[in-house]
């Protein structure tokens, strides 16, 4: 009797010790203070945003640290396979320093008195080219979702539209955007006037549109045959179906689809900017400081480091988006 109650007393024991120390014990017995479940932990307790935010900056980190990795092991010369190099070379010409490039964001922009500082020309730059991209951007899914919705509702429309839409996107960027700019250049309605920036903005919608006409296609007849019959039943017509049926199961692959479009409104804007010539954007600065590669080599990534910073914007945009939009968004798929 007396080892039934021992036993019995050992094991209330054992369980309140357990109880005590399971906060501060990881799944692996490591404590939660500084071992990796701790640190899981912390990361699982912050918002959504505060995540996505520590990720990145890890993502930045490992970044710099593979490219530092490469200059410091890699040949001087690069990798070739035959007369195709694979590899970039590893001069400090070709492969400045992580810190040389951040030192350099702190240098006058010119010899003049009143010269800003680099990071804050690469910040007016990016702000010339975001309002263009955001406008590309904007245009791009408007007509992206209006393709989506023609295509959905009559079905030769699909058939006729939907190859062309696809073929769309093989055309070269660097050959088409001088012809957007010259035929532009002949547009007048009114007092309007075709501006040098509406080529660039004509030129990131048109990269933009693309994703979001197939992604928001393939989303609006995601839909299973159970759930249409299920709106038939009920007497909804085709916009009320569009409404509470199709536009939110469309959620999970528009999304993904905003996203592309965003980072293609960037690309067809920087390409446009350099293509057209036209200034204060980030397009035109990668030109300009292509010519100190030579006697500053850090100085011509600051704009390029602004098309990435342009590239978070967007990508932080459509983020805000999607919060709006949680509860449809049970799960995502790559358009």
């Amino acid at each position: 009797m007396s080892d039934d109650v021992d036993a019995g007393m050992t094991v209330s024991d054992m369980a309140a010790d357990a109880a005590v120390l399971a906060p501060s014990l990881g799944a692996a017995g490591e404590t939660t203070a500084g071992g990796p479940a701790g640190r899981r932990a912390a990361l699982r307790g912050l918002p959504t945003w505060a995540r996505a935010a520590v990720f990145g900056a890890a993502g930045v980190v490992v970044l710099a640290a593979l490219w530092e990795l490469y200059k410091f092991v890699g040949p001087q010369d690069g990798v070739s396979l035959g007369d195709n190099r694979v590899l970039p070379r590893t001069t400090d010409l070709a492969m400045p320093h992580v810190w040389e490039m951040l030192a350099e964001l702190g240098q006058p922009l010119s010899s003049a008195t009143n010269a800003p500082v680099l990071w804050v020309a690469v910040l007016r730059a990016c702000t010339a080219s975001a309002v263009i991209a955001l406008v590309g951007w904007v245009t791009g899914v408007v007509v992206g979702m209006l393709l989506a919705l023609a295509m959905l509702r009559v079905r030769i429309v699909e058939s006729a539209v939907l190859p062309l839409v696809i073929l769309s996107q093989t055309v070269p960027l660097i050959a088409l955007a001088p012809l957007v700019s010259n035929w532009g250049n002949r547009i007048r309605v009114g007092p309007w006037e075709w501006q040098e920036w509406t080529s660039v903005a004509v030129i990131a919608a048109y990269l933009a549109f693309f994703p979001v006409a197939v992604g928001a296609l393939r989303g609006l007849q995601s839909p299973d045959v159970i759930h249409r019959e299920l709106m038939r039943s009920y007497g909804a017509g085709w916009w009320q179906t569009l409404l509470r049926l199709r536009l939110p199961a469309s959620v999970p692959y528009l999304l993904p689809a905003l996203r592309l479009a965003g980072a293609n409104a960037v690309v067809g804007t920087v390409v446009g900017e350099v293509s057209t010539g036209l200034p204060g954007g980030v397009g035109r600065m990668i030109i300009e400081f292509a010519n100190f590669a030579s006697s500053a080599p850090a100085r011509p990534w600051a704009p390029l480091l602004g098309a990435v910073l342009l590239g978070l914007l967007t990508a932080g945009l459509v983020a805000l988006i999607g919060t709006g939009l949680h509860r449809f968004r049970r799960t995502e798929v790559a358009g």
